[in-house]
C-alpha cells in the first residue's frame, strides 16, 4: 500500500484502533452525522453542528479534561494555549480549531500529523470549555530547543519528501493531495540538530480522495 493510500484509509477511520484512538473515534463520530458524495467528502454538518454532536458524545462517555491548570501555561498562538504536563515529560494544548473550516478538518488534521511525525505524535486526551469557547486537549511530548530552527533546512527535509513551498512557510505535495502550512521557527523545533515538527496545520486537497 502507497502512502497515500495509507492516509486515506486513516482518514476513512479504516485499520486498527479505530475506537480506542481517540482522534480517530472522534472523526468517526462526527462522520456519522454526515453525508459525502463522490470525491467532494464534503460535511454535511455546520462546525456548530459538529461541537454539538461532540458535545453530546463528550458527555455521554465522560470525555471533559478535568486536570487543567493555569499555573502550568507555557505560552499561546492564534490556534491554542499550551501548558505543561504534570508528568513534566509532555505539554498539554487547548486548541479551538480556529485554522479549519470543520472540527472534522482538525482531526484529520491530527492523524496525518501522526502518520508523519511519530516522535512528536498527538494524543486526544479529553475537551475542555471555557467562557464559551470550546476546545481539544490534547497531549505532545515536550521538546527542549536547544538551537534556532534553520527554516532553510526545514525546506530541504519537506522538499526531500514531496512538499513543494508555495510561498513563505506554507506548503503544498501534489502527488498526495495535502496543503501544509505555518512551519515558521517556533513550530518545527530542533534539539541536537534533529528538527521536530510539533505544531502542523495539513489541510486536504480536493485530490485527495482521488486514487
Amino acid at each position: 500500500m502507497n502512502v497515500k493510500h495509507e492516509l486515506q484509509s486513516i482518514i476513512s477511520g479504516i485499520g486498527d484502533h479505530a475506537t480506542t484512538d481517540l482522534i480517530k473515534a472522534a472523526a468517526n463520530y462526527i462522520r456519522k452525522g454526515q453525508e459525502t458524495s463522490g470525491n467532494s467528502q464534503e460535511p454535511k454538518l455546520t462546525k456548530d453542528q459538529e461541537t454539538a454532536e461532540l458535545i453530546s458524545w463528550i458527555n455521554e462517555q465522560q470525555l471533559w479534561f478535568t486536570d487543567h491548570d493555569e499555573n502550568r501555561f507555557i505560552a499561546s498562538g492564534a490556534e491554542q494555549k499550551v501548558y505543561l504536563h504534570k508528568d513534566e515529560r509532555h505539554v498539554y494544548k487547548l486548541n479551538d480549531s480556529i485554522f479549519y473550516q470543520y472540527w472534522l478538518d482538525y482531526f484529520y488534521s491530527l492523524l496525518i500529523h501522526n502518520y508523519f511525525f511519530p516522535s512528536t505524535a498527538y494524543q486526544l486526551i479529553g475537551f475542555f470549555k471555557k467562557e464559551d469557547v470550546f476546545y481539544a486537549v490534547v497531549k505532545q511530548p515536550f521538546i527542549e530547543i536547544t538551537s534556532t530552527t534553520d527554516t532553510s533546512i526545514v525546506k530541504e527535509f519537506l522538499y526531500a519528501n514531496g512538499f513543494q513551498l508555495r510561498k513563505n512557510n506554507d506548503y503544498f505535495n501534489t502527488e498526495l493531495g495535502l496543503i501544509l502550512e505555518d512551519l515558521h521557527d517556533e513550530n518545527v523545533l530542533t534539539n541536537n540538530g534533529i528538527l521536530f515538527f510539533i505544531d502542523t496545520v495539513f489541510y486536504l486537497d480536493n485530490t485527495f480522495f482521488i486514487k
